[in-house]
Order: C-alpha cells, then structure tokens, then sequence
C-alpha cells in the first residue's frame, strides 16, 4: 500500500510563522482567525496562492487573481511568500518521516508518499502501526491516505478530515485517514472531480480542457476508450486515462540530501557592486566547505531575505559542472537584479554536485578542435531552446546585386562533431 501525507495550506503556515520557528501551530491559530492569502511571488503571475478557509468563505480560490481576490474580500490580508523558509521546513518533516524508515518521494512542500509493504513488520506488523508511527513523528494536523497507487492514495487523503465521506464499503475512515482496499479503487475514484489530476504537474491543463467537454468526474473519463482519449490528447490523455482507472507509476524515492549551505548577512540598502562583492564572498565559501570534497557543482540556489519581510528563491543550472569561481559568478550575477527588494542576507546552496572537478589543465591543448567542440555545443544549446532556426548563418549568394535582399541568405548553421 502506498501512504500518501498531506499537510494542508503548508506554504501558507510556513509563511504565517514569526521568528521563523520550526513548529507551525502558532501559524494554524493565525489562520483561523481571519481571510488570509499567500501574496504572488514577485515576477510571475498575479494571483493568490494557497487561501485560509475564511478566504474561501468569501469565494476567494488558489489561482484567482489578485484584483478579483480583493473585490470579492476587502478584508483579505495578503502575506509575502517565504520560499526559503518552506523548502528548510519541509526538509525537516521528510527526515523525520525517513527516520521510522520509510523512502519518501516528494515533488512539493506539503505532500509526499511512501511504501508501507516494507514498513509494517517494524510497527506492529499492521499498517495502523505504520500510521500511528507516522503522526507521533511528524503531528496530528497530517491528512493520510492509503491505496494501492500513488494518484488514489492522493484522492483518499484529500477526503480525510473532510464533508466529502466516502462510500460505505469503498474505504475505510479513522482519524483523519482514509484506506481504500486494492478492488475499491475505481469504485472509489470514480464520484471524484477531475480537478484532481492537477496533483500531477504534466495534467496540469488537462482538466479545464475536459470540463468544457462535459467530463467532470473521473469515473466519466474513465469510461472512453483508450483509442480516442490518445488521438484527442495524446500521452497527457492516456496518462490521465491510467490514473482515473487506478493505475500510476511506481514510486520514485528521493536521494538523501547533501546540504551545503552558506549564507552572508547584508548592510542596509546594499545593491551594485556592494552586492556583487558579497555574491563573490559566499560563492567562495561554498566552494572551502569540506562537505564539497573536490566535487564540482552542478545545481545551485540563490535565496536572499528581505528586510521587511518575506524570502526569494531561484534555481540555477550551470551549464556545465565546475568548481571556478569565476564561472559561478558569472551565472549568477544576473540574477541579482531580479531582487524585488531590499535584503538582508544573500544565502547560496548547492542543489546537484558533479564529477570531481579537473583543475589540472590539459597538457596538450588542441586549440581549434577545442574551439569547434565548444560551438557545437553552443549551437545545439541554441537550437534545444529556440527550435531547428534558432541558429542561423549569413551565406552570400550575389553580392554583386541591386538588391540587398538577394545578396545573401540565412542558411542553418554547420556543426561539425568532433569527438572528445
């Protein structure tokens, strides 16, 4: 059986936290009290996030946008999202789950999932055992669910704790989780909206589709013929298909992490060079940590906290793996300006370590093949990103014409492999 923990709102309590604490039901009184919504983040879409249930009583919904929000609850209190603080407390809550030995798979903060065949004979030999284990190491706010997949035990834990009861014979309800037996699942699935496939991010689009074509639930579209559901929307369509008749991928457990973490307090209102300097001095702290251990790096995380509150987060992958400096530097200085505001800490972590990185240069260096490796590179990175015309070349054809339009054409660019 495959366990599924949901933590409701999690982003929105992590946000609703003060002094950045580790426990979070100081922050569940908070929401209570009153319509609270999470703020967008600064450069994409303006629409609220994750909304407390007052929020919800006044039709304010996740993904609504943010003049709409506010006309339907004046009251409405918008609070800056802390990416940063959500990524460190859920690392928190996966290690405690991890130490009653399950191997969690987790895509976002606020739901993971897990095995539980290989737990039971350490908890009691029962799967209650494994269920009581798990709300003495994480709280009782968890929603659990439990069911054959991955996709069904996401839609029982969404019906725990809930109006939404199943079925009698079709699950099994006790505080706060919900069982579905291995031959109930298409039963039980079956009443449920389809708005559930956007817990998987390549469906994301895929619902609003269907409710225009008047397939609401996923008993409905578990009932079309796999043949038409693929020309109509191809492997997303069958996928879904899978899904809505209780069939999912297996799991795919994380990698326990490697946290290298430095972070450097800022002076107010630092910006330019000031903070360009201070990118360099944590850059090269990371790079001195012996958790590192010669390795190169592969994915890095620029996180800056701001002075009036609130965190930013972005992810960047180098283009290569490598240990210069100069290089990180480089791929991050850019991101400085996308700062909303004034910080006062820049934090880096390393997300991906590479090879062990190769300082010693080569002892023959074969410029021109070097340099022709490296365009191709370049080039196929271009095309990957902008399609097959993404990198063009000027091929003079007449130059000797009156027109400047027949003088010279864009032809794709030769890359020529050579090998390493």
């Amino acid at each position: 059986m495959v366990v599924c923990a949901l933590y409701p709102r999690f982003e929105l309590l992590c946000a609703l936290r003060r002094g950045g604490g580790s426990e979070l039901e100081q922050a569940r009184q908070e929401l209570v009290a009153g319509p609270v919504a999470l703020a967008p983040e600064p450069g994409r879409s303006q629409s609220v996030r994750e909304v407390s249930p007052g929020a919800e009583a006044f039709g304010v919904a996740a993904g609504m946008g943010l003049g709409e929000a506010l006309a339907r609850c004046p009251e409405l209190r918008l609070v800056p999202p802390d990416p940063d603080g959500v990524r460190a407390t859920w690392s928190s809550v996966l290690d405690r789950i991890e130490a009653i030995g399950a191997a969690c798979e987790s895509d976002r903060a606020g739901v993971t999932y897990f095995e539980a065949g290989g737990m039971e004979r350490l908890h009691g030999g029962r799967l209650d055992g494994v269920l009581r284990a798990l709300r003495r190491a994480v709280g009782r706010a968890l929603r659990l669910g439990c069911a054959p997949s991955r996709f069904s035990a996401f839609a029982a834990a969404t019906c725990a704790r809930t109006r939404r009861t199943p079925p009698a014979g079709l699950a099994v309800v006790e505080r706060g989780a919900v069982t579905i037996p291995p031959g109930a699942v298409r039963g039980f699935l079956a009443p449920l909206p389809v708005a559930l496939l956007r817990s998987r991010p390549e469906l994301a689009g895929l619902p609003d589709v269907l409710d225009r074509l008047g397939i609401r639930t996923l008993g409905e579209l578990g009932a079309l013929p796999a043949p038409a559901v693929a020309e109509r929307f191809g492997h997303p369509g069958l996928l879904a298909l899978e899904l809505a008749n209780g069939r999912d991928t297996p799991l795919e457990p994380r990698r326990p992490p490697e946290p290298v973490v430095e972070r450097i307090d800022l002076p107010e209102a630092v910006s330019g060079p000031q903070l360009e300097r201070a990118l360099e001095l944590v850059v090269a702290r990371v790079l001195a940590r012996r958790e590192r251990r010669g390795r190169a790096l592969r994915a890095v995380t620029l996180s800056a906290r701001f002075v009036e509150g609130g965190t930013w987060r972005t992810r960047s992958t180098l283009r290569r793996p490598t240990a210069d400096p100069a290089r990180i530097r480089a791929a991050l200085v850019t991101r400085l300006s996308e700062l909303p505001a004034p910080a006062e800490s820049l934090g880096l972590e390393v997300e991906a370590f590479g090879p062990p990185a190769q300082d010693q240069p080569q002892l023959v260096d074969d410029a021109p093949a070097l340099r022709r490796r490296r365009i191709a590179e370049a080039v196929e990175q271009v095309r990957q990103a902008a399609g097959s015309s993404g990198a063009l070349r000027v091929l003079e054809v007449d130059p000797d014409s009156r027109l400047p339009e027949r003088r010279a054409v864009l032809t794709p660019f030769p890359v020529q492999r050579v090998d390493r």
